[in-house]
Order: C-alpha cells, then structure tokens, then sequence
C-alpha cells in the first residue's frame, strides 16, 4: 500500500512569517502515537528519528533539508518517479515499524513544519481529534482485500455451467450456417452481460461475507490494469477495519472465497495490517 498523499495541506503548517531559510531545516511529521514510540527499528530508515511529547500525544518526526523538502523544492522532486518511490517506500516502512509496538495516526508524506513549536500547535489544536482517533483505533487493524478476474477464464466456466448458453450451444451444434451464425452473435452479446452481472454478484457477495468480520469499512476506486501490473482485471478494491483478534477469522474467511470462486476465474489479494489511513477522520485537520 502506497503512501498517502491526500490528508494534511503542508501549506496549512508551513505558514508567512514563520518560513524558514532554506538553509535550514524542517521538522518532517510520520505519525502521532497515544505512549512513547519504539524507535529502535527505524534506526535503519531514516536518521536521528526522535519524538516530541505535548499534552498526551507524542509526535514521531525527523529534521529534513529545506534544499530537499521546501515547497519549491519538494514540487519538483513529486516529478521524479524513482525519488517518489523511495522516500514514499522510507515514510510508509517507518509508520509500520513504530505501529508494531504502538497505535499510530498516520500522517501523509511529506507533512512539514518548520519548527517543533509550529508542530505543537498542531497537535494543541487538533488534540481531542486526535486522542478519540487513537481511542477508536487501539486494539484494530487496516486490512485490504483487492479481487481480481481472469475474464476469459470466468467466460469458459460459465459456458460450461450457465443453463442459458448451454442451450444456444445445442441450437448451434444443430443449426444451419447461416442460423448458427447469428446464434453465435447471440452467444456473445449473452456472454458479456451473464459476466458483467456475475462479477457484480461475486464482487458483492465476497465484500458483505467480509465486512462481516470489520469494524468498518470502504470500498476505493478500482484500479486499472496500468497501476496493477496485472494481466487480469480488478473487480473490488476494499480496505477494512479488523479487531486484532478477529483477523485470523477474517483471513480464513477470505480462503473460503478462494476455495469458492478460484475456477472461476477469481483471485483474492489481502494484505496487512497497513497504517489505518482510510479510518482516520481528518477532515477538520485538513483545513487546521
């Protein structure tokens, strides 16, 4: 799961008169956390990450170079494919290792102040937020659940099995050329509606088995074939909100769909936990 890019405005903390040289350096955020966070596994990640206590909440952050990261500056390197990947990979790498030992709110990449004071405020501001975030997520987990088709697969399967086609093909093997012809015009046209109301069916029915073992949940926009580097298409791109000890459940779940729908042509992606981005209500952070 990428790095969100979508939550907090960095012009929102990084404000007039409180610009800094670009000499300098600016405080770049990770996460906010309810106990003091484990930092020991990051060590690898990113240098000198410390934390800063304020009222309850302790903010997880670094110092990073305004050369790299000021507004001008950080605009352009969004440009370079390669620089994304990598600081996006480092930022979401880091989240997860202080989330193994700590509940965490996320915070998109390249979320920036540029001092500890301008950060504290923040935190001042949005504090109660914060907190009952915190609160709801303890003890959860973000899981994803992508489904994928293989089409022409799901096509062979039902032209085996749909009592509807079955027929046209006795119509056909017994048919004049020129009636077989129109037939099998027929046959397609029937194909391509039977699939796209199966995989509406299988897409459904997977989603409410599944939610069924969540706290909450969402469906995202379905991702094309450019962005999966998948042959086959996507058909449910859900992410869900899981006690922790309801996710063996949850993925023994998911293995009898796979057991269910693999001949036909089906395949189930889950992956987690994941820093619970999708259930962080941040809408009055946003416009801090």
């Amino acid at each position: 799961m990428n790095a969100k890019v979508d939550s907090v405005n960095q012009n929102d903390f990084i404000r007039g008169n409180n610009m800094r040289s670009l000499e300098k350096d600016l405080i770049y955020l990770y996460c906010v956390t309810d106990g003091p966070p484990q930092l020991k596994e990051t060590e690898d990640l990113v240098d000198n990450v410390y934390f800063i206590y304020h009222q309850g909440l302790y903010a997880v952050i670094s110092e990073v170079s305004a050369d790299e990261f000021s507004e001008e500056n950080l605009r352009e390197k969004l440009a370079t494919l390669d620089w994304i990947k990598l600081k996006a990979s480092v930022h979401e790498k880091l989240i997860e290792a202080v989330m193994k030992n700590s509940c965490v709110i996320p915070f998109k990449f390249g979320t920036l102040f540029n001092t500890e004071e301008n950060l504290k405020t923040m935190l001042k501001e949005h504090m109660r937020e914060f907190k009952d975030t915190l609160k709801y997520l303890e003890g959860k987990e973000e899981w994803g659940v992508k489904i994928y088709c293989d089409i022409d697969k799901l096509k062979e399967n039902l032209t085996q099995e749909n009592k509807e086609l079955l027929s046209i093909d006795k119509e056909i093997n017994s048919a004049l050329p020129g009636k077989a012809f129109i037939l099998k015009k027929k046959k397609e046209e029937l194909v391509n509606i039977i699939v796209n109301k199966k995989l509406n069916e299988y897409g459904q029915d997977s989603f409410q088995r599944l939610k069924q073992h969540s706290t909450q949940f969402r469906v995202n926009k379905l991702l094309p074939k450019e962005v999966t580097e998948r042959k086959d298409d996507m058909i449910l791109n859900s992410v869900f909100l899981i006690r922790k000890d309801e996710v063996t459940d949850f993925v023994n779940r998911i293995d009898m769909l796979k057991k269910i729908h693999t001949r036909r042509g089906l395949s189930f992606d889950h992956t987690g936990p994941w820093p619970p981005y999708n259930f962080c209500l941040r809408k009055e952070i946003q416009n801090g």
